[in-house]
């Protein structure tokens, strides 16, 4: 008879592998799945741009300059200000010119008298030359005074007419419209034509130039295509995009051996006076345009340990898989997608760094912030 000791440490013993077999039939737990946000490619068109930094320049500038000299009397506008081609915008003193202009009009009246006096004078000897009363040399003299009386005339006249300019130029006008800056003199300053600095500046902002530096192998593209005249869009510093488009003029005819770059100047309308020179914006300057490009959101691209961008895909069966992707460039936040995905794929744009391959997910819609 078996000891009823020794019969309780079998049973363990005995019941060893019955447990065995059952834990080895039991079926593996299935894992939970994982709520992922995706986003599913689609075909829509794309405009592929250069972001570059410029500065504003006028669209016209008029220095505007004193073209005689004298004392300043008046400043006839506000600084700052709108003014119109042909406005008054200084007043030098004219009582000197107003004074050549009355001594050049009694010459030119003295000189037309001295013509008057000469063609008398020819005419009163035609007939006694015909007599035979007067020499020939006598007609001859009379005929070449009245011809120097005529040239005196001409030189009269427009010597009157330069001094009526000069009388003119004591009111010192715009050339072109648009806005003044700050005046450099004042009211009893003593100007003269070859001041190097000017009375004032004008400068037409209503339309303004965006002047651009751009690789030259790009701009060469982008002329090659044909499509120079895609809108430029404008930007301010700090990133904000201004509601103006511009359009490209033309690119500069010699590259910067230093930097390797050529000058791209936009043409841009300034209404409200947004942009004024010397500002610093950037722009974007298109490059190339895609009818039907595939791209995904930025942030669903990651990289492997080889630096090669890759995508974690949801298949049909929900299960994600790692796909390797060629990738171009970023617009608007998503990756342009070269190859490596086909349209109506499913790619994971949060939560892939909580999946594995393999790994069965619950999906909701991503949707941009």
């Amino acid at each position: 008879m078996i000891d009823a000791s020794l019969r309780l440490s079998l049973t363990p013993l005995l019941f060893a592998p019955l447990l065995a077999g059952c834990v080895a039939d039991a079926p593996a737990a299935k894992p939970d799945t994982v709520e992922v946000l995706t986003s599913t490619v689609a075909p829509a068109p794309m405009t592929i741009a250069d972001e570059l930094p410029g500065r504003v320049a006028a669209w016209r500038t008029a220095e505007i300059r004193a073209q005689v000299g004298g004392i300043v009397l008046r400043q006839l506008f506000e600084q700052g200000a709108l003014v119109r081609a042909g406005q008054p915008l200084f007043q030098i003193s004219p009582a000197p010119y107003r004074a050549d202009a009355d001594a050049a009009r009694a010459t030119l009246q003295k000189a037309s008298a001295a013509l008057i006096r000469t063609q008398v004078q020819v005419e009163r000897l035609k007939p006694l030359l015909a007599a035979d009363a007067i020499s020939r040399q006598s007609f001859d003299d009379a005929v070449a005074a009245r011809a120097q009386a005529t040239a005196e005339v001409a030189e009269a006249r427009s010597t009157l007419r330069r001094r009526q300019l000069d009388l003119g130029f004591s009111r010192v006008s715009a050339a072109i419209a648009g806005r003044i800056g700050a005046a450099n003199v004042t009211e009893g300053a003593l100007v003269s034509v070859g001041d190097a600095a000017p009375l004032a500046t004008v400068q037409q902002i209503d339309r303004v130039y965006v002047d651009l530096r751009q690789p030259a192998d790009r701009f060469a593209a982008l002329r090659a295509s044909g499509k120079t005249d895609l809108p430029v869009e404008i930007l301010t510093a700090d990133g904000q995009a201004l509601p103006i488009k511009g359009h490209v003029l033309f690119s500069g005819i010699a590259v910067d051996p230093g930097t390797g770059d050529v000058l791209v100047r936009v043409a841009v309308d300034n209404p409200g006076e947004r942009l004024l020179p010397g500002m610093f914006v950037r722009a974007r300057l298109p490059r190339a345009t895609m009818p039907a490009a595939l791209s995904v959101p930025q942030q669903a691209v990651t990289r492997d340990g080889s630096g090669t961008a890759q995508v974690s895909v949801v298949d049909q069966q929900d299960r994600v898989h790692v796909r390797r992707v060629s990738v171009g460039e970023v617009v608007d936040g998503r990756y342009l997608i070269l190859s490596g995905l086909r349209a109506g794929e499913r790619v994971i744009v949060e939560g892939q760094d909580r999946v594995q391959v393999g790994t069965p997910v619950a999906t909701r819609p991503w949707r941009a912030r």
